[in-house]
């Protein structure tokens, strides 16, 4: 087993601080200590808004050339210490070793692109009388709440359009998982210019505390429909900005014309891809009647093929439920489909094994109006449900508060397409699911969330659109 230092500190204005206290980080895998986190206080909340306040009017005035640099800089950095940080995540996150590795690329890969775009000028009047043109300028201090299923990307969705932008910011990983947070942290020190990246780490209290500190001028969060009404309620009092990345039901739709053997692989994992721990997991699937059974047949074959277990052995394929909170949520729901009598294809159970593994459950075609159904179940648990005709799957993947992700899967991609665009959902793949680009812009519909993230729509989120109009001196009549 891989031990790591307990030494965990925060980073405020460029220095090591440790906290008031300390709280202990699990490996959800054995509900071992990991190590212990800084518990930032109030005072210490207050300083790291200070050095990130005191910060902003240099970084705001840095050319955005050299704050691309600094970017490149981060994911040098992410992509240097990538085989320590990923052993580090893992531990603390569950997930298998090569997961973890892409979630720390990905992060650096997000930085990386993140750094071509450019804040756009745009002239909106240029006469004998005046020049009016439209810039983008920074907000101030951002704070950025990162959340426990991916600590590293999601986190950089965050900071890399946000320093871009010329803002200073105070980073918050989840109290579930903030070592990798933090040692990065540490690993940037003297990177960054002090105060422009400040990273704290806390329990329940500091979410909320950064939300209603009035230091703060925006606020990016990642995480639950439910937390997320609390951050904006919170934000609301002083009118911070925020950009807000919630939970997700995701439809896929399955027609009749695919080919099952090809498509089952596929389709388990766009469920259950990081023990379905991800907002864009595919938590509902309407199979056409006609494929229905071979395709549940196939779906149950391969998933007893994958290994579940401990992400740091070798050959793991999914780890356990990150957290006892969501491990006791996701048995609930279970439990709930049990006594209500649903038929479970597979799984179902406890497992007997230390730490908070669900083994892979599928159910077959619950109600529609089960919880099963109607809740997202962020962990290894799947309902298929059985359509007849199409117009019927779409309003039944409609008929949701979320609208996030969705997916169709046909041999056909134009008519895929043409079902695709009457999905109510951010984002909408065809005969994929989980793509996402620092290119493209993600972000959810209904209660899925407030906002965008990656491309230029997710770098304006981190600015203020200034209008400046210039007066032209005009000829002294003869």
């Amino acid at each position: 087993m891989t031990s790591f230092s307990s030494d965990f500190t925060m980073t405020i204005g460029g220095k090591a601080v440790a906290g008031a206290s300390s709280f202990a980080v699990l490996n959800p895998a054995n509900e071992q200590v990991v190590g212990q986190a800084p518990d930032c206080s109030a005072e210490q909340l207050d300083e790291a808004v200070a050095a990130a306040r005191a910060a902003f009017p240099a970084w705001s005035a840095t050319p955005i050339e050299k704050r691309r640099e600094a970017l490149l800089a981060i994911a040098g950095v992410l992509a240097a210490n990538g085989e320590e940080l990923k052993r580090l995540l893992t531990s603390e996150q569950g997930k298998p070793h090569d997961k973890a590795f892409e979630d720390v690329m990905g992060g650096a890969f997000w930085c990386q692109a993140t750094s071509g775009l450019d804040l756009p000028v745009h002239v909106v009047e240029d006469g004998p009388e005046r020049r009016g043109e439209t810039r983008r300028t920074p907000l101030g201090v951002v704070g950025a709440i990162a959340p426990w299923n991916f600590p590293i990307i999601l986190a950089m969705f965050k900071v890399a359009p946000g320093l871009l932008a010329g803002n200073t910011m105070v980073l918050k990983p989840s109290p579930f998982t903030p070592l990798t947070t933090l040692k990065l942290g540490e690993l940037l020190r003297g990177v960054l210019p002090d105060g422009v990246l400040n990273i704290v780490s806390g329990g329940d209290s500091l979410g909320p505390w950064m939300t209603a500190h009035k230091g703060i001028d925006k606020i990016s969060f990642t995480g639950s429909t439910a937390t997320g009404r609390k951050v904006m309620a919170s934000a609301s009092e002083s009118l911070k900005r925020v950009t807000l990345e919630l939970g997700g039901n995701d439809a896929a739709i399955v027609l009749p014309d695919v080919d099952v053997a090809a498509v089952a692989e596929k389709l388990f994992w766009a469920a259950f891809t990081n023990t379905g721990q991800i907002c864009v997991a595919t938590k509902r699937m309407y199979v056409h009647k006609d494929i229905y059974e071979p395709l549940k047949e196939a779906l149950v074959a391969y998933a007893k093929t994958v290994k579940m277990g401990d992400g740091a052995e070798q050959g793991t394929q999914l780890g356990p439920i990150q957290n006892h909170q969501q491990y006791k949520r996701v048995l609930d729901l279970i439990a709930d489909a049990k006594a209500k009598g649903y038929s479970f294809l597979m799984g179902g159970e406890k497992s007997e094994a230390p730490g908070y593994f669900i083994p892979i459950t599928i159910l077959d075609n619950p109600p529609e109006d089960s919880r099963i159904v109607q809740e997202e179940q962020f962990g290894p648990v799947l309902p298929l449900l059985k359509f007849d005709q199409v117009d019927d799957a779409i309003a039944r993947a409609n008929a949701s508060d979320y609208g996030l992700g969705a997916s169709v899967w046909s041999a056909d991609s134009a008519k895929a397409l043409e079902i695709g665009s009457r999905l109510q959902a951010g984002t909408v793949w065809v005969n994929e699911t989980q793509y996402i680009t620092p290119m493209g812009v993600f972000g959810g519909h209904k209660q899925s969330g407030l906002g965008a993230e990656g491309a230029m729509e997710g770098l304006m989120e981190y600015t203020n659109a200034q209008t400046i109009y210039v007066k032209k001196a005009q000829p002294i009549p003869a």
